[in-house]
């Protein structure tokens, strides 16, 4: 988009600061109870140049803090590049939740143009956006008001699963799995960009709005017919090929020389106070981007409070006080398991004992046993983290299951029905990222084979609806099996008394 354009997008920002989507599992904090939810130094340019500065008296209240061993009374947590890209998948949100209201209120874009407005996140240019205000709220003010004060040089479609040249377990112009025809993690997203685009252009004040199966209007033009609600879709997908995919397949992963767990860690980078190995491991927490102070916080701040002033200055510091996407959805389904869960202590442990065994050790190559240490810490981190993203495809299997039965009864929601789904749908996809994954190549492919690319609605019979019911059911079955998840916590058959 060019600067004109960006120019006039300033009023319509600064808006829609505040009005950031709590209803599900997304973003800085999400449902709430779910009430309705290369040595890379590098190439990424995350090497974070004030390194936080955060050796300062704000750094009280974290807890993951490490003083650099290089240079005395620094610290050498740097991951600034993370936080600006979860920043960047939140506001990309925040902006198709309002073209509906728009739309319905006088504006009649042409072709292209809604998604050239969502597009600004995926490919966004700091030195033309970066001081725009960013859409983000806490109810209390942000230390940070603009995307350059959270990290400059940061966008999303480079960082997308396949876009990285080199590091990733697969070929994913043709190793992605659940979306026939994509192309790639990258086509995918656009392609749903290219969907609410054509419907944008074709709303003329709602009265173009599609129709539900049903014969009603859409209610909002990320939705369509078919019950496929692209932003959270786009949303959820993001998390998992940019944030999971970066952090599993790159920054925490050990299968290739000099990178992840391979990086450098007998010297500084250079012009930095920590290791190429205390870096890549710092960017690899920062896609699951808890607070720093996280232990501090209950599971029920985590889940319903994106971010809080820990440090008692009376601002949220958006690099070290807020906890987005994953990790706030982690402690949502720790607190929904009849069967204890600890999702959210094992990604937290996992990343934050490997990172302290890191800081005691900088400056010297690992011996044998503390690499192996440092696996094993990685590993739980990203048990943790994956057995969160896969528990949410059993809640929102279980959502859909009630949704599905519920086609043509009283309170029955074609836009609750279509969000279900596609976060069942977003976060099933995310699975495939990580090359140490309990499901199989065979396994991801039955998954999808189950959930299909739309739910079954009123365009369906009810012997079809049904059909797709025990589809839902054999899925969570299959994940149930994966992940060693306990039965109480799956739920019954018609999608109750689980998660």
């Amino acid at each position: 988009m060019t600067a004109r354009a960006w120019t006039l997008l300033i009023p319509l920002a600064a808006a829609a600061v505040g009005c950031t989507d709590k209803a599900d599992d997304t973003g800085t904090g999400g449902d709430g109870a779910d009430a309705d939810a290369d040595a890379d130094a590098d190439a990424d340019s995350d090497t974070d140049a004030d390194a936080d500065a955060d050796a300062d008296a704000d750094a009280d209240a974290d807890i993951y803090a490490f003083e650099s061993a290089f240079e005395p009374g620094v610290s050498s947590v740097a991951y600034d590049g993370q936080v600006m890209r979860q920043v960047l998948i939140n506001d990309m949100k925040t902006w198709s939740a309002g073209m509906t209201d728009r739309l319905n209120t006088g504006w009649y874009p042409v072709v292209g143009e809604a998604a050239a407005e969502l597009e600004l996140y995926l490919d966004f240019d700091s030195t033309v956006a970066g001081s725009l205000p960013h859409l983000q709220s806490y109810g209390t003010p942000a230390l940070q008001t603009t995307y350059d004060e959270i990290s400059t040089g940061k966008q999303l479609a480079d960082k997308i699963a396949g876009n990285d040249p080199v590091g990733q377990h697969l070929d994913w112009s043709t190793g992605l799995i659940g979306w026939p025809g994509a192309t790639s993690p990258e086509g995918l997203v656009r392609d749903w960009v290219t969907a609410i685009d054509t419907q944008a252009a074709f709303w003329s004040g709602g009265s173009g709005a599609p129709l539900d199966p049903d014969g009603a209007r859409i209610s909002a033009v990320y939705i369509t017919p078919d019950a496929q609600d692209l932003s959270q879709l786009i949303e959820k997908f993001l998390r998992g090929a940019i944030c999971f995919s970066q952090a599993a397949d790159d920054y925490l992963d050990d299968d290739l020389d000099g990178k992840g767990l391979n990086s450098a860690h007998d010297a500084p980078v250079d012009g930095e106070p920590y290791t190429e190995l205390e870096h890549a491991w710092d960017e690899g927490f920062g896609y699951f981007t808890p607070a720093r102070s996280l232990p501090d916080w209950s599971l029920d701040e985590i889940a319903d409070t994106p971010g809080m002033d820990r440090d008692g200055d009376g601002l949220v510091d958006i690099l070290r006080e807020v906890h987005f996407g994953h990790a706030g959805n982690a402690a949502k389904r720790d607190i929904g398991a009849l069967d204890p869960t600890t999702f959210t202590e094992d990604a937290w442990d996992g990343l934050y004992e490997g990172r302290a065994l890191l800081a005691r050790t900088a400056g010297r190559a690992l011996t044998e046993d503390e690499r192996a240490e440092l696996v094993a810490w990685r590993d739980l981190a990203l048990a943790g983290w994956e057995g969160a993203i896969a528990a949410s495809v059993v809640h929102y299997i279980n959502d859909t299951i009630r949704d599905t039965r519920a086609v043509g009864a009283e309170g029955y929601r074609f836009a609750d029905h279509a969000k279900h789904w596609s976060e069942m749908k977003g976060f099933a996809l995310s699975l495939q990222f990580n090359r140490l994954s309990p499901l199989t190549k065979p396994e991801h492919e039955e998954l999808h084979g189950l959930l299909g690319i739309r739910p079954a609605t009123a365009a369906h019979t009810p012997e079809e609806r049904e059909a797709y019911v025990g589809d839902l059911l054999a899925a969570r079955d299959l994940l149930a099996a994966a992940y060693g998840f306990d039965a109480a916590n799956l739920g019954d058959e018609n999608g109750e008394n689980g998660w």
